[in-house]
């Protein structure tokens, strides 16, 4: 390789802005990269409230930059400065070596391009290698939407970046790649026209033909799949809760294409995935041990947690009165907001969190309460407060309170002779399809997403089925949610059965899944 160092007597002043971009809190923004070199005694600054990986990045830049065969800025009587800007946000990762490294040899003079419209990202390795960041998909979405015209991204992060359209995507595999594709009189990288991403498949080992039993339970996932509904499945130990918890996923749609890129920023963000595209809707199930800010997200700089990685999807939670106090109240803003708000003394920050919630419980601590073959060895305090676990405001947001009872072993022992998943999958699918096009483009995509205002606004009761819904609701005491979240239920049922309005069968049926009579 031909040595580039030039001669030391050499050392020049110099000043070069190259762009980069980062997301924080699942904020993208754009990072301008500055560089200036002054003569003086040796020294070598990064400011802008960089964090520990970037304050790293000045020996990483340092021996790449010298792996790459241009002088390294350690060998020179040079005061150098970088400067990222804006300054009172912090900067975190090592994504933007690339960026410091092509700065830096402008501002020395080493190279000569004129970085406008260009993005870069990447970590170098000490030896020029570009390694892999995490949320380029996000990344890319950014920098087309703030006008660039191209953005160089490590190789391992091409099929990432490559499915955002109208920008040119550059993959680069060493930093003398980048220097003589842009400083040289010739393209030496191709950007990348078409992504070969692999898609993230679903874990489908369950289908809803293996659930023998338990009807009304597959009935209600089938309605809360197709509406976005919250439910919770209660019932003794062994009866096939976890079971039905695993083939609901079986029965979800797949994820619409801007939805799809939605939730792989997301991920990709947040470092929970790697080349892959998310196409079916996330299934997070964190341990009842799991901590507050796992579940609902938080640090001293927020990062998202289950509510959010479960955005457009499930969040399973097994064990539901095992979790924390504090976790499970948690849950309040994100079940009904679609979003969790953090706020710290230092930051603040506004995560999605439109999820449906599956969680599944035994009715007392020893789990026999109700069961027909073994006694249950609680007391009636020790039942009422293990139940008191689950706050009345909780119990609220859930929509739909499903039994799921002990089967017949003459049952269990049947061929499987029930609905496929994929047969379920299509209905519910039908169904969607009918909110999509009664909500267009107002941005609700679930009957459970609705407000007050939509459900008057987008849904008209005969005058028998107001005057049930009525009498039902005085007579079970029924809060003002708990009312339009059965409207809501309602709705999902009439979208089932191919009904235009809703009919009493269909209120009938949403108002039996409020009962938690089995419970008490």
């Amino acid at each position: 390789m031909t040595d580039n160092t030039p001669d030391e007597s050499q050392d020049v002043e110099g000043f070069a802005t190259v762009q980069a971009a980062q997301t924080t809190m699942l904020n993208t923004q754009t990072i301008d990269v500055e560089v200036d070199i002054l003569h003086g005694l040796h020294s070598f600054t990064v400011v802008g409230l960089a964090g520990k990986a970037v304050e790293e990045s000045r020996d990483r830049v340092s021996a790449a930059i010298k792996n790459a065969g241009f002088g390294t800025p350690k060998k020179k009587n040079q005061k150098i400065v970088i400067a990222l800007a804006p300054a009172d946000i912090k900067k975190s990762g090592p994504v933007f070596d690339l960026a410091i490294a092509l700065a830096y040899l402008l501002a020395d003079e080493q190279i000569t391009f004129d970085p406008t419209g260009t993005l870069f990202l990447g970590e170098l390795s000490l030896d020029s290698k570009l390694r892999a960041v995490n949320g380029v998909l996000p990344l890319a979405r950014h920098a087309k939407a703030e006008g660039f015209e191209r953005i160089v991204v490590p190789e391992a992060n091409k099929n990432e970046a490559a499915l955002v359209s109208d920008i040119d995507v550059l993959p680069a595999r060493t930093l003398t790649e980048v220097i003589e594709h842009f400083n040289g009189d010739k393209e030496v990288i191709t950007p990348a026209e078409d992504t070969d991403i692999t898609h993230k498949e679903p874990d489908h080992t369950v289908d809803f033909a293996d659930v023998r039993g338990n009807e009304t339970a597959k009935r209600g996932l089938e309605i809360a799949a197709a509406g976005g509904h919250n439910i919770l499945l209660f019932g003794p130990p062994g009866t096939g809760k976890t079971m039905l918890a695993r083939a609901f996923t079986s029965i979800l749609p797949p994820l619409e294409f801007e939805e799809s890129l939605e939730v792989t920023g997301i991920h990709s963000a947040a470092g929970a995935i790697g080349d892959e595209l998310v196409t079916h809707p996330p299934f997070r199930a964190p341990h009842h041990t799991a901590s507050y800010v796992a579940v609902a997200g938080g640090g001293q700089v927020p990062e998202p947690g289950e509510v959010t990685l479960a955005h457009r999807g499930v969040l399973f939670l097994d064990e539901f009165p095992e979790f924390s106090r504090r976790v499970i109240e948690a849950l309040r803003q994100p079940l009904e907001d679609k979003k969790v708000r953090i706020t710290r003394s230092k930051a603040k920050a506004e995560f999605p969190a439109n999820f449906t919630l599956l969680a599944a419980m035994n009715p007392c601590p020893c789990g026999n309460y109700g069961s027909e073959d073994d006694n249950c060895t609680c007391s009636p305090q020790a039942r009422k407060r293990y139940q008191r676990k689950i706050s009345g405001p909780i119990m609220d947001r859930i929509d739909m309170w499903i039994e799921v009872a002990e089967v017949d072993h003459e049952k269990l022992a049947e061929q499987a002779d029930g609905e496929s998943s994929e047969t379920v999958r299509d209905r519910v699918k039908e169904a969607l399809d009918k909110q999509h096009k009664r909500f267009g483009d107002s941005g609700i995509t679930h009957n459970s997403d609705m407000s007050a205002k939509e459900i008057e606004d987008r849904i008209d009761l005969s005058e028998d089925v107001q005057q049930t819904l009525t009498q039902s609701a005085n007579k079970l005491n029924l809060s003002a949610r708990t009312h339009h979240k059965t409207v809501k239920l309602a709705r999902t049922i009439a979208d089932l059965e191919g009904a235009d309005n809703i009919q009493e069968p269909h209120l009938l049926e949403a108002l039996q899944y409020r009962s938690r009579d089995s419970l008490e």
